[in-house]
């Protein structure tokens, strides 16, 4: 019996979530051929764990949900009276992508579900388009009795066994009229004390906020017959809309994917400069990375000499490789890097991104099998380093490296960033640059990013490293932002900045 629960678990490989009222179910969802054909002939090779890309979700997806949740918002019944035509909003989809990134099988973050409503949905296994989802929410609406009393039925409010109708509820809320999503990889996402190995994670936004308490989602009537008036008494495929609101978001760059793409230089690459386009007035001059790509076979001892040594990029396949691992949380410098990192469970056999911390010399190692890797003990001195998880934190144009990541000892690794747009256009008197290619840490990130010519000024990823203070930093004009010179400045660090690619 037990067997055929975690089958059925693997097959079914859903879980939807709604605000304030999560809920485990096994949707009968109805498939609209023509906005899910696309995705037919997808496996499951296609979710490969975002870690470079510069959205969280890609433009087809992205239109994929948008179309799906005015069609449904259009075909109601009882029909809508008030029902608002849904546009995408780009800041809803950056606030997604923040929490999608944690992994965190919850609601949040706390500060902001006040202000947004938040639906959320994860699988894993065979494939399934981010679409399967949002149809998976709509048919709560079995659940669901309206006009009267409008409230699932049986309620049931809280985790429990009963039908759940606050997906539903969101999805038609008559005035939410902006959404935002976004989809991310988690490795080993707990889901209510079940372990998923690669878990598919959408988050998507709602605003302004539905799911009030005591009120319906929308008011019955003649389609489009009680829009507000800013609409203008205009109606679009029964819901009201508004000339010109299409959508929020306008692609800024080639479609991108979710989906790794393979690096091809070194740490230290020869600057390349490209032309931004006009709108941005500023060019991107370097292309310089923080991560060094491996081999399997690398060992710390080899790749650490003057380099960064804190930040690399392994390939996949790993887990065949005969290279040795030397000891358990503690690893001996002589041992596979990218080995170590699957054998202590920050990677997968499908590589990624690993930060190492040299730990000094540790006195003996020892052996132990974890995820597929039997590593060697050793019973004598030798220098040691410890593996980490590369994190990822989204920030503001004021954040500096002072406040997001402080240096300690022995060493300190910064989480990659994304910086929003049009940090050019802050306040210089409050957002500060000291410096030029190596930078004050009481400067923005954001800035010195767009000043080093890192990223432009839409913002996007970005590798922080901590250097050795400076005794002088020194002024520059560079696109379009004006740095400061400083001179013995009390206390501090510096830092540089890297294009993540």
């Amino acid at each position: 019996m037990k067997c055929a629960v975690q089958v059925w678990l693997r097959i079914t490989s859903l879980l939807l979530i709604a605000n304030a009222i999560p809920a485990m179910v096994v949707p009968n969802a109805t498939v609209l051929e023509k906005l899910l054909e696309k995705y037919m002939d997808e496996d499951g090779e296609w979710w490969i764990a975002k870690q470079r890309g510069k959205r969280a979700i890609t433009d087809n997806d992205m239109q994929s949900i948008l179309d799906l949740h005015n069609k449904l918002r259009s075909q109601v019944y009882p029909p809508a009276s008030n029902m608002e035509y849904m546009t995408w909003d780009v800041e809803l989809e950056r606030s997604a992508e923040s929490w999608a990134e944690t992994c965190l099988w919850e609601h949040g973050p706390a500060s902001l579900l006040p202000s947004i409503g938040q639906n959320l949905g994860a699988h894993w296994g065979r494939y399934r388009p981010p679409t399967f989802h949002v149809q998976a929410w709509y048919d709560e609406v079995r659940d669901f009795t309206y006009p009267y009393p409008h409230e699932c039925n049986p309620y049931c409010p809280f985790r429990c066994s009963g039908p759940v109708c606050t997906h539903y509820t969101q999805v038609v809320w008559a005035t939410s009229s902006r959404i935002g999503c976004a989809i991310n990889l988690c490795h080993n996402m707990n889901i209510w004390g079940q372990i998923w190995p690669k878990a598919v994670y959408l988050v998507c936004n709602y605003s302004p906020k539905g799911n009030w308490w005591g009120h319906a989602p929308y008011k019955h009537g003649r389609p489009c017959s009680a829009c507000p008036p800013s609409f203008g008494g205009s109606c679009r495929e029964n819901l009201c809309y508004k000339e010109g609101s299409e959508r929020h978001f306008s692609p800024r760059e080639p479609e991108e994917t979710n989906e790794i793409e393979r690096q091809q230089s070194q740490v230290y690459d020869p600057q390349i400069q490209t032309r931004a386009d006009d709108s941005n007035r500023n060019e991107v001059i370097s292309t310089q990375q923080m991560s060094q790509i491996v081999g399997c076979e690398v060992r710390l001892r080899d790749q650490c000499k003057g380099t960064t040594c804190n930040r690399y990029e392994c390939p996949a396949g790993c887990l065949d490789s005969t290279a040795k691992v030397i000891g358990s949380v503690h690893y001996e410098m002589q041992s596979s890097i990218c080995r170590a990192a699957i054998h202590y469970g920050i990677i997968d056999n499908d590589g990624g991104w690993v930060d190492i911390t040299r730990q000094g010399r540790k006195h003996y190692f020892i052996k132990s099998y974890r995820n597929g890797i039997q590593s060697i003990g050793k019973y004598q001195s030798a220098n040691s380093f410890t593996v980490s998880k590369v994190t990822v934190q989204a920030i503001t144009c004021e954040t500096t490296v002072e406040q997001l990541c402080p240096f300690h000892k022995p060493a300190s690794h910064c989480p990659r960033v994304y910086c929003p747009r049009n940090c050019m256009q802050a306040n210089p008197h409050y957002v500060r640059v000291i410096g030029t290619r190596i930078y004050s840490d009481v400067s923005s990130i954001c800035r010195a990013a767009v000043h080093a010519g890192v990223v432009r000024n839409q913002g996007g990823y970005v590798d922080v490293m901590p250097v050795d203070k400076r005794k002088v930093y020194v002024a520059s004009f560079q696109n379009g932002i004006f740095s400061e010179s400083l001179q013995n400045p009390p206390g501090g660090k510096a830092f540089r900045v890297f294009a993540v690619v």
